[in-house]
């Protein structure tokens, strides 16, 4: 059993928020009392996430977004602030796959749009929600890396620099704002049962899946359930922390 919390008057965003692990926080976060604002570049999508958690009783917008462009970033989270005056919480989840080949047989086009999505995403989110929780005092922010931040393997060179850099942003992030009343924090997710996970070939992931000691696919929720802890005051004293939530995959 997860453990429960009340964000009551508290406000979150969460971007790539139409599915996956970014629906499922975003759900635990209105689900314990948040106001939530959820990000994603598909824009029915994510109105058709908002009105069912609207449908529940929830407090939430649906913002259409591509979290590459710092203008459209900053307009996000300040909407965020202009609709519920303020933001506490937020789960930088936006992320793509990429080509999944050689170094050698990438393209720069192909590099630099999973750079633009997985790492620079980050960093235009993280930017403009740290501006707005330094004038609060106080918040807290996860990024996503991935396991593919903690390891390497063969055929993922683009998607696994990204990620790597997600930890070495969110790491020095947390610093700059240690004594300020923020908290960043990192997540790595192995291998979850999410719409990315569907485009690794089946055999590529029945491999994978026998280096994940606890023998299944993760589910979204507990990957939520991490966010969700990292950002409560349980975890007031984590802070530049890469938590893997990988079923024991760097274990080995």
């Amino acid at each position: 059993m997860n453990p429960t919390y009340d964000f009551s008057g508290q406000v979150a965003l969460v971007t790539g928020a139409a599915g996956g692990m970014g629906l499922a926080t975003a759900q635990g976060f209105a689900r314990s009392g948040a106001a939530v604002v959820i990000v994603d570049r598909h824009a029915e999508k994510i109105e058709a996430a908002a009105a069912a958690l609207r449908e529940e009783g929830r407090r939430v917008i649906g913002i259409a977004c591509d979290v590459s462009d710092e203008a459209q970033a900053k307009a996000a989270v300040d909407r965020t602030v202009a609709e519920f005056g303020r933001l506490d919480m937020a789960y930088n989840n936006a992320g793509i796959l990429g080509p999944m080949c050689e170094m050698t047989e990438e393209t720069a086009e192909g590099y630099d749009a999973v750079q633009a999505v997985n790492l620079r995403g980050v960093w235009t989110f993280m930017k403009h929600e740290l501006l707005q929780m330094k004038k609060q005092g106080r918040g807290a922010i996860v990024n996503c890396s991935s396991l593919g931040g903690l390891v390497g393997l063969a055929g993922r060179a683009a998607y696994h620099a990204s990620k790597h850099g997600v930890i070495g942003l969110s790491k020095a992030a947390a610093l700059d704002v240690a004594a300020k009343g923020i908290r960043v924090n990192v997540v790595c997710p192995g291998c979850i049962d999410t719409p990315m996970g569907d485009e690794i070939d089946p055999a590529a992931m029945k491999e994978f899946l026998k280096l994940q000691p606890i023998g299944r696919m993760g589910r979204p929720e507990e990957v939520a359930a991490a966010v969700l802890w990292l950002c409560s005051p349980a975890a007031s004293m984590v802070l530049g922390v890469a938590l893997p939530v990988d079923g024991g995959f760097v274990a080995w």
